[in-house]
């Protein structure tokens, strides 16, 4: 089994990480996922939003890789998550669900106020991949978790991508209220006041 850690501190608060976690698909900087399927959602007694969802993928999988274990496209993991709007967490649980006699690829991501500095977000990553029953055991858990750890730095800047997008809607819808408004006000008859 191999096991890998990572942090990553995003400059903006947690309240528009988390808005851009539930945003990040489709994405130009992501395109091997192709479908997110959400299976279940609700609010628990607790407030916490409890979301289930099946994302689908479509790898360039080496031809040696499915002859190995016989993975092949379109692959489906399951993802499990959780918002708790009072302590500031989103917790987001991954596994996959193809190949699983011989694969289990398990990563979480943890989404907290920076400690320091409440205007970033923290993000707390880890993945676990375990191979067995098949040949070069060590050697297809490195290469899945180094595909891992590059897919976790194009996760990253996915996320920068969606921040921005929600930026540029942010300031046009803001713009586009505020031309509404002056054109309200400019036409509007002026009331005369009468004094006696």
């Amino acid at each position: 089994m191999k096991v890998w850690s990572h942090e990553h501190v995003f400059d903006h608060p947690w309240h528009t990480v988390v808005h851009a976690a539930w945003r990040k698909y489709p994405n130009p900087l992501k395109p091997e996922v192709v479908g997110l399927d959400v299976v279940d959602r609700k609010v628990d007694d607790h407030g916490i939003l409890r979301t289930n969802r099946v994302i689908t993928t479509e790898w360039h999988i080496p031809s040696y890789v499915t002859r190995l274990i016989g993975l092949r496209n379109p692959t489906y993991s399951y993802e499990r998550s959780e918002v708790n709007t009072k302590t500031r967490h989103m917790v987001l649980q991954t596994r996959n669900l193809n190949c699983t006699n011989f694969v289990a690829v398990d990563e979480t991501l943890v989404y907290r106020p920076h400690p320091e500095d409440p205007n970033k977000t923290l993000l707390e990553q880890s993945a676990s991949v375990s191979i067995r029953g098949i040949p070069l055991i060590d050697y297809m858990e490195n290469l899945l978790a180094s595909t891992m750890r590059n897919n976790a730095n194009k996760g990253r800047q996915a996320m920068e991508w969606v921040i921005d997008n929600i930026k540029k809607e942010y300031d046009g819808l803001s713009k586009k209220i505020l031309t509404e408004f002056n054109e309200l006000t400019l036409h509007q008859p002026s009331v005369a006041t009468n004094s006696t």
